[in-house]
This record gives structure tokens, C-alpha cells and sequence, in this order.
């Protein structure tokens, strides 16, 4: 669609001045949509196949076809922390985990011998058949439509159109933030192509990974690049900061790739997958099986030598980079520089895929010059005659200040502008795939005119990631860990679909049978708790089975116990009761390990819930949108200026704000408590 039918193919959101759509329906428009996503990496994907889903139609550019999903670090999805990321996006009717179970080459549930709320799912990706499988889902999604071009401007609203408050009903406001600033100062309403070509959009959503204004580094010699060699994004990030966008300077490291024929596995140590596979999606009952096997080895007092007499020739140390890198994915001179009595460190050899010989060296990234590198990792077991497809390199890139963002993660200041991933100062394909869900499910519903959604840090780890990075910021790339989760017990894995699918159906992301496989296996596993807590031992079988459980000192016990009371004993599950209760065989394994663990950690669930029900208490204190902080008498300065740039939605997030007191709380409740029962009197008048 060409020309200037802009009344027609762009439909403003309501409330949109009318001065805005006067300007923009002159311009030539090339084409026209409800959703543009710039950018096809993790996020850009989630991103675009949510809108697209839910009925907008939705444009993705990318600047080469080589990037959609693309791995440039480590070919895996998944672990600690992150794989609750996964699934809770798949819980939601995202795609990043059916894409995982179709293409992975070994998988493995981390942290096991730990209870389940650190249990968290990893698996090694064909890389190149990831890639593959993601464009056939775009290609193939409705709504959608993927094109190859470099996106170098927004165009946005003219300012002097929007006017003062007057010109948006608070309603409208409202079907973009809770947020929202009392004057909305700019409007997206389109994006300026390399080529010329200019894209119409009601909402455009950034997801640039490490794309914008991309430099590489390997010792003193730095270029422009994206990730992996491709194209950077240059003039997008000089015209961001044209258009007022703050900008910080971050970066990331990837390790070299050995070639699998020169390696000498026998030097190594195995690392098997699991026999028994977890699907990391909710809609497979069965994954598949493992393909490959990965290698664990240690560095040396030998490697550690040489690191440490080239140190200066690295980017960081030589003083050739100004970005900040990641805390906990250190590169190996970090480690050498950081941790001196350290004798070794270790190194995983995993596999990129099963149509190539590239090899990840994961935990050993570095920016040594090329022969540096080479001696460096032939000096480690099982390398000494190595050959390389590729040298590691450290790239840095510009990035958002996510303390610009609402929770929904629209930008404060630019209405209808997104932002999700990498440029939002996190780290990791899953961080940027849980933001690309949330910010295509609220870019769509403020196009129907609905109210954002955000799930909250007591509903999931996308809470938890969301609200660090819109609340308390970061200086540095942002990793989700299950550590930075206060209610982790019942954030679990397992339980995620229990969690989401229900509101993932609701706004129209889940499909009917996800729902409805979900429901299931809430009934199911509600039936079977309730059966366990009334299906009975006697003394004599109770002693049988403590004896069968490997329990020599099982004590005499008259009378009965119920299956659950047993099952709440240490060393004591299914496996166990099974030679003494039969109906067990009728189960679902799902509603077997749902049922275990919610009667084995009752206790603790049980306090866990009562804590997020204080926590749901101040998050149910709303803060006013228009709140004038300077005016409240008896906040500290710093909490005032924290306050007025944050514009927390409630009391719970405030008081998650880095500079925010207890004292300040407090006051903010009084003053809360004075504006309610103002409130309250003039209703009375009325």
C-alpha cells in the first residue's frame, strides 16, 4: 500500500490530536501497520508472533535474514533462573520453547540434587536448525511479515501537535500506563528505512540486541560490527539520541570455536544429558533424546600464566573499551585478574550443532590477540593441538536506560515506542525473549484499548525481571539468577502454566488446548493430593516400606499414616510408595510431581504465601500518576528525586527504588492515608 490513504490504512489510537494525523497523512507512506518490530533476534521474535497472534497486523525488519533467532554466544536455552524464563513465556503461548524442543542436541535439569525451586532446565541447541526453525515460524504466522531492511529513524509526532493534557481523556492515557506522564510530549507513528522507504505504525517496538552502534574488539584493534560478523545499526543509534533517548554504553564477550577434529575428548571428562527429558514445553509430553554429549576440563597454572603476562593486550586492560561488562559471565582475564589463588577454572566443550565442527569453549571468553589466544587454549587439557573456526572477540554497544520504561515497557516520554531485550540493558536470549512477549502482548492491547498487563515479582521471573530493570535499574548487562527472586518456591519450573496459561488464554496469547491441557493437570493434581491425604498404611506396612526405603531404624507405629504424611518424611516420594499404593499407576507424572512437591514443601509454600500476600498489600497501594513528591513534606531529598523519575505505580515498587528508605515509605503511606480520606470527605459533601 503507497501513497497518502493514511485516513484509512492508519487508524490513530484514540484520543490521538488531531493536529498529529493533519501532518503525517501528507507524507508519502510506503507502507502501512499496526506493529513494526525492529530487530529479529529472541525478542524481536516473541515480540512480533505475539502481536501478530493477537490480530495486528505486524511488520519485523531485521538488517540481514542471518540474524532472525540467531545464537552468537552459546548455542543453549536455557539454565538457572533463565529456563523458568522459558517456560513461563511458554506458559504465556510464546514460542521460544516449542522451538528449543524441536532443535535441541542434549538436555539436562540443573541444580537437582537442590529442592525444585531451584531446579531449572538448560538444553544445547542445533544452532543453525534453531535459526532455521524460527523463520519457518514467522514465514509461516498469519498477520506477519518478515522483510530485510535497516530501520536508521523513528518518525515521530510533532511536538508542538500534541498540545497540554487537555487534548488526552485520561482513559486513554490510561490504555497505555498506569504511569503515564500528565503530558504525553512525543508520538511514534513510523519508522525511516536506509533505503528511503517510509513504514506508517501505531506502535513500533525496539529490539536491537547488540546491534546499536556495535564495535568489536579483539586486543587493540577494534570495527564496526553487530554480533558474529553481521551488519551493526549506526545511524539508529546517532538518531536516538537526536530524538533525546538515553544511552549507556555496555558489552559482552563470546569464546573462541575450536574445530571438534582436533580436539582430544580422552583428556576431558564426559557430560551426559538427562535419560529422563523435561520438554521445556508445556504442549509436549515427550522431547525426544539426546544427540550429543558435552565435555568438561580446567584451565592450568600454565594458562593462567599466560593470560596474565598479556593482560595489557586484552581490550578492557589495554584501555581500547569503554563499556561495562557482565558481573557474573566474566571473561577468563577477569577471573585470573579477580580470583589470583584460584589454581584452575573450568570450561565447557559443547557442540554447535550436528551439521558442523564449531565448538563452544563456554566460560572462556576473551579479546587476546589471535596467537595469544591460541597458546592460551592449547595450553588447557584436551586442546593442546586445537584448531579455530573463529576467535573470540568482545563486542560493545549502545543500550537504553531502562528507568525511561513503564513496567509495560513503553517508553515514558515517546507514546506508542516499546523497547524489549538487550537494549534494555539485560543479557541473555531468554531475558530478551520474556521482554519481547510482554512488550507484543501490551503493544497490542493498547491498540484495542486495553490496559497494560505485567505479571508481578509474586506471579513469575518475567515480574522479577521487568521490575529490577524498570525499578532499580542497572549498571551493567542484566542476568536473571533464581536469587533475585524472594518467592522462588512458588515460581517454580514446574508450575509455570499453572501460573500463566490461564491469563495467557485470557488476553488471547494461549490457545484453547494449551488451556485446556493446563486445566487438566490442575484437576488432575488437585484429585490426587486429596487422595494421598486419605488413602491409608497401617503401622506394619509403614514399617515395610521405611525398610524398603533403605530406613534400617524405622520405628514400630500403631495405628495408620496417609500416603502424604509419608511422602512429607526425607528420602520418601512416588518411587517409594509405589509397591504399596497401585493407584499411583493411573497418574500423570506431571500431576505426580505437583502433588509431591506442593505436600512435601507445604509447610514452607504456606509462609511463602502469606509473604506475598503482604507483598500484594503495598502493591495494592496505588500511587497517583500526577503525584507531586517535592510537595510531600518529611522525604529525603534523594527519594524525592528517585520518586519523581521512576513514577512507581505503587508503594511495593517504591519501596524497591535504590535511594528509597523505610522512613520514606512511611510517609508516603501517611500522605496516601491523607489524600484517601480527602477523598473520602468529599464524597460525604457530594
Amino acid at each position: 500500500m503507497r501513497g497518502n490513504n493514511f485516513e484509512k490504512a492508519f487508524v490513530p489510537v484514540k484520543g490521538e490530536p488531531f493536529a498529529t494525523v493533519k501532518k503525517y497523512k501528507q507524507m508519502d507512506w510506503n507502507e502501512f501497520y499496526d506493529v513494526v518490530v525492529v530487530g529479529a533476534g529472541h525478542a524481536g521474535c516473541e515480540a512480533a508472533l505475539a502481536t501478530a497472534r493477537l490480530g495486528k497486523k505486524t511488520l519485523i525488519l531485521t538488517i540481514e535474514m542471518e540474524s532472525v533467532a540467531m545464537m552468537p554466544c552459546n548455542p543453549a536455552i536455557g539454565g538457572t533462573g533463565k529456563g523458568q524464563l522459558v517456560k513461563e513465556i511458554d506458559a504465556l503461548g510464546g514460542e521460544m520453547a516449542l522451538n528449543i524442543d524441536k532443535t535441541f542436541i542434549q538436555s539436562r535439569m540443573l541444580n537437582v540434587s537442590k529442592g525444585p525451586a531451584v531446579h531449572s532446565p538448560r538444553a544445547q541447541a542445533d544452532k543453525q536448525r534453531y535459526h532455521a526453525e524460527m523463520l519457518n515460524t514467522l514465514s509461516a504466522t498469519k498477520n506477519l511479515h518478515l522483510v530485510e531492511g535497516e530501520v536508521i529513524d523513528l518518525l515521530l509526532s510533532d511536538p508542538q501537535a500534541v498540545g497540554t493534557q487537555t487534548d488526552f481523556q485520561a482513559p486513554d492515557r490510561q490504555i497505555f500506563s498506569q504511569v503515564a506522564p500528565a503530558v504525553v510530549s512525543r508520538r511514534v507513528v513510523g519508522v525511516l528505512l536506509r533505503d528511503g522507504r517510509k513504514i506508517a505504525a501505531r506502535v513500533v517496538i525496539l529490539a536491537t540486541g547488540t546491534y546499536l552502534n556495535g564495535l568489536l574488539h579483539i586486543s587493540d584493534r577494534a570495527w564496526q560490527s553487530g554480533p558474529s560478523g553481521l551488519a551493526p545499526s549506526l545511524i539508529l543509534a546517532e538518531n536516538l539520541k537526536k530524538h533525546g533517548l538515553k544511552l549507556r554504553r555496555f558489552k559482552t564477550g563470546t569464546p573462541a570455536r575450536a574445530m571438534a577434529s582436533t580436539l582430544d575428548y580422552a583428556k576431558m571428562q564426559k557430560q551426559e544429558g538427562d535419560d529422563k527429558i523435561t520438554p521445556f514445553s508445556y504442549m509436549n509430553d515427550e522431547a525426544g533424546e539426546n544427540k550429543i554429549s558435552c565435555w568438561l576440563t580446567y584451565t592450568n597454572e600454565e594458562s593462567h600464566r599466560i593470560v596474565a603476562d598479556n593482560i595489557r593486550k586484552t581490550a578492557p586492560y589495554g584501555g581500547y573499551t569503554t563499556g561495562v561488562g557482565p558481573r557474573y559471565c566474566l571473561s577468563i582475564e577477569d577471573k585470573v585478574s579477580r580470583f589470583p589463588d584460584r589454581k584452575r577454572h573450568q570450561l565447557f566443550l559443547e557442540p554447535e550443532g550436528l551439521s558442523t565442527e564449531d565448538v563452544y569453549i563456554q566460560g572462556m571468553s576473551t579479546s587476546l590477540p589471535e596467537d595469544i589466544q591460541e597458546q592460551f587454549y592449547r595450553s588447557i587439557d584436551g586442546l593442546a593441538h586445537a584448531k579455530f573456526s573463529k576467535y573470540a572477540y568482545s563486542i560493545e554497544y549502545d543500550c537504553l536506560d531502562p528507568l525511561t520504561l513503564r513496567p509495560s515497557l513503553e517508553h515514558r516520554e515517546i507514546q506508542g515506542l516499546y523497547c524489549a531485550g538487550q537494549i534494555n540493558g539485560s543479557s541473555g536470549y531468554e531475558e530478551a525473549a520474556a521482554q519481547g512477549i510482554i512488550a507484543g502482548i501490551n503493544a497490542a492491547r493498547a491498540l484495542g484499548e486495553e490496559p497494560p498487563w505485567v505479571p508481578d515479582r509474586s506471579e513469575a521471573y518475567i515480574g522479577v525481571l521487568i521490575d529490577d530493570l524498570v525499578t532499580k535499574g542497572t549498571d551493567e548487562p542484566y542476568r536473571i539468577m533464581t536469587s533475585r527472586a524472594e518467592f522462588r518456591l512458588v515460581l517454580r519450573q514446574d508450575n509455570a502454566d499453572l501460573r500463566l496459561t490461564e491469563k495467557g488464554y485470557e488476553i488471547g496469547l494461549a490457545s484453547e488446548e494449551r488451556f485446556q491441557r493446563c486445566q487438566k493437570k490442575k484437576q488432575e493434581t488437585e484429585a490426587e493430593i486429596k487422595r494421598l491425604y486419605s488413602t491409608w498404611l497401617s503401622g506394619v506396612e509403614l514399617k515395610k516400606c521405611l525398610f524398603a526405603c533403605g530406613q534400617a531404624d524405622a520405628e514400630d507405629f500403631e495405628g495408620r499414616i496417609s500416603f502424604a504424611d509419608l511422602i512429607k518424611r526425607p528420602g520418601i516420594g512416588y518411587d517409594e510408595i509405589a509397591a504399596f499404593d497401585r493407584e499411583t499407576q493411573n497418574i500423570s507424572e506431571e500431576a505426580k510431581q505437583q502433588a509431591a512437591i506442593q505436600i512435601k514443601y507445604q509447610g514452607y509454600i504456606d509462609k511463602q504465601m502469606k509473604q506475598i500476600e503482604r507483598f500484594k498489600k503495598l502493591e495494592g497501594k496505588k500511587l497517583p500518576p500526577e503525584l507531586d513528591y517535592e510537595s510531600i513534606r518529611g522525604i529525603r531529598i534523594e527519594a524525592v528525586q528517585k520518586l519523581s523519575l521512576a513514577k512507581p505505580v505503587s508503594i511495593g515498587q517504591a519501596s524497591r527504588i535504590s535511594g528509597v528508605s523505610p522512613a520514606d515509605i512511611n510517609v508516603l503511606l501517611v500522605h496516601l492515608l491523607k489524600l484517601e480520606n480527602k477523598k473520602k470527605a468529599g464524597l460525604q459533601e457530594l
